[in-house]
């Protein structure tokens, strides 16, 4: 099975492109050659790291760092002697090359650890920065034998554990505890038990009350643990959204974006370097400007779309978040600490201390997604046996839904969106088509900036496409017309009208009966499931044929128009 992948640098070239990448696949497509020392190179990072670099002496004790740990204040950096510390950077050809990531994301990822390697050089810490054509294990064995066992924080990513495990058996990688999350495997199976199904309500209210955030007498602030319920007002225009931070690429950055439009040429997206934060300096004026700006109004707009703007009042930091370049006990802190009110204070740490560290633990405690009992077995979870490819709209081919194609022209001109626009846009529309949620998973991977297989796989497949059933949220997250025209300004500019022939709607009632039998145990669809009952035959068949015709026209990269389809009369 492929998918049509549309250059997004302009023209209309189209090619095949694998829908799966398996474990491994970097070291068939990058053949393993050499790994080269980048202080040996020319270029402004080589020279400016040469000017940096402090003698290694051998008295040093040396600490892999991989690319999402990009951060002084957590783990043997935190605490040792600069002068009796040497660290490693990779940068890896082997792995920007696994899937077409998007080249803003590649960017993003490159320049911060090669800003944080000079970070850290100046402080007086040695650093082998290394370009490995390998991968990261070939990498760091001759290292290994070089300069005596090496350490490294536990990875996040399972794709980086899994490599580098034949070290760790081996004795050449120490593994140390990863003090960047804010709760560990212990507090979740207290919290959500040892089996599915796991709920993040029940984790994050455990999490507020061990910790006492929002937490008066023992009981939640406002009398409630969520706000979630009035957080899900329309945004008109006002108060205005802000503009997001600019910033201005020094010579390192520069050469980033050069080494990324050559190297990294046919992957889609573009590099917007003035909106990339790329030093410790950048990240921290970026926390600045989301706390000034956005909190005060994240709550009541934090489920709001608009063609306007993509982020809203979303503080756009998952990102920095998740390469540590920011904190989350941080960023949570702060957030507590500010004068925002309740319902905006509460929602960011719901994401942060709620979300992300939920959906970390169910990552890791079913091996990927790939064990989780009753379900998969080693196999690929996909609970409604969706099996149709990704149509080309999602890489950049119109549609003819202003909702959907406004979001993917902000995430390739981006690579970034805010939750409801990837859950209820791009996630909603693809569960109805029954896209494979393995291919919507790629396409997640791939797409986002802050996308990470802990984090990705979790949110698609159990999330936004419910491949995992009920075992981590307690329904499939779709909606037809009604709630996109509720929530966003779209529909205004779309020559459907969600009132009349939004196809969206007939493609959720579609999706109901295709799924009747697979969703009635689910007990947050019987009513649902009860308006599909009072839906006529003739309705039912209407929309069985618009679900046919829309899948047809967007697998055929074509753009749906209102002629061509079955309308539907009832809006769920």
């Amino acid at each position: 099975m492929g998918i049509v992948r549309e250059d997004l640098r302009g023209g209309t070239r189209r090619g095949r492109e694998s829908a799966r990448w398996s474990e491994g696949e970097a070291e068939r497509m990058v053949p393993a050659k050499s790994v080269r020392r980048s202080a040996e190179s020319s270029g402004a990072f080589a020279r400016a790291l040469r000017e940096r670099a402090p003698r290694e002496g051998r008295e040093r004790r040396w600490l892999y760092v991989p690319y999402d740990q990009l951060t002084q204040e957590l783990g043997p950096l935190s605490r040792e002697n600069a002068s009796a510390l040497g660290v490693v950077l990779l940068d890896s050809p082997a792995k920007a090359a696994r899937r077409p990531y998007h080249r803003q994301k590649l960017a993003l990822v490159l320049a911060n650890q090669r800003h944080f390697a000079l970070e850290i050089a100046e402080r007086g810490v040695a650093v082998r920065y290394l370009v490995s054509d390998s991968g990261y294990a070939a990498a760091l064995a001759p290292l290994a034998a070089e300069l005596g066992p090496l350490r490294v924080m536990e990875p996040a990513e399972r794709e980086l554990r899994t490599e580098l495990a034949p070290l760790v058996a081996r004795g050449e990688l120490e593994v140390l505890p990863h003090e960047g999350w804010l709760t560990d495997r212990a507090f979740f199976a207290r919290a959500c038990g040892d089996a599915p199904p796991w709920r993040m309500d029940r984790f994050y209210r455990a999490l507020r009350r061990e910790r006492g955030w929002l937490m008066r007498g023992g009981k939640p602030e406002g009398g409630r643990f969520s706000f979630d319920g009035e957080n899900r007002q329309r945004w008109r225009g006002e108060p205005p959204a802000p503009a997001p931070p600019r910033f201005e690429p020094d010579e390192i950055t520069r050469e980033v974006a050069a080494l990324i439009e050559s190297r990294y040429a046919s992957h889609p997206g573009q590099v917007d370097l003035a909106s990339l934060p790329a030093t410790k300096d950048d990240a921290e004026r970026a926390w600045r400007w989301a706390l000034e700006h956005c909190l005060p109004t994240f709550g009541p707009y934090e489920d709001a779309l608009s063609v306007r703007s993509s982020g809203l009042f979303h503080t756009r930091l998952s990102a920095l978040l998740n390469l540590h370049r920011l904190l989350p006990r941080r960023v949570v802190e702060d957030a507590l600490r500010s004068s925002a009110p309740l319902a905006s204070r509460e929602g960011f740490v719901r994401q942060v201390a709620g979300w992300r560290e939920f959906v970390r633990h169910v990552h890791v405690a079913t091996d990927g997604l790939r064990e989780i009992p009753a379900l998969t077995s080693g196999a690929q979870p996909n609970y409604l046996g969706a099996r149709n490819p990704l149509p080309p709209a999602w890489w950049g081919r119109g549609s003819g839904l202003t909702c959907l194609d406004h979001v993917v022209g902000d995430v390739w001109r981006e690579a970034y969106s805010h939750h409801i626009a990837r859950l209820m846009v791009l996630g909603n529309l693809a569960t109805l088509l029954d896209v494979d949620p393995q291919e919507l998973r790629d396409w997640f991977w791939v797409a986002y900036a802050d996308a990470f297989d802990w984090v990705v796989e979790p949110n698609v497949l159990g999330m936004a496409s419910f491949a995992l059933g009920d075992a981590m949220t307690t329904k499939p997250y779709v909606s037809g017309a009604a709630y996109l025209a509720k929530m966003g300004d779209a529909c205004a500019g779309c020559a459907f009208d969600p009132a009349r022939d939004c196809p969206i709607t007939a493609l959720y009632w579609a999706f109901l009966a295709r799924h009747a039998e697979r969703l009635q145990p689910i007990e947050r669809m019987t009513l649902p499931l009860r308006s599909l009952a009072r839906r006529s035959q003739a309705q039912r068949d209407a929309d069985a044929r618009t679900y046919e015709r829309v899948r047809e026209t967007l697998q055929r990269g074509e753009r749906c128009a209102p002629d061509d389809l079955f309308g539907s009369a009832a809006n769920p």
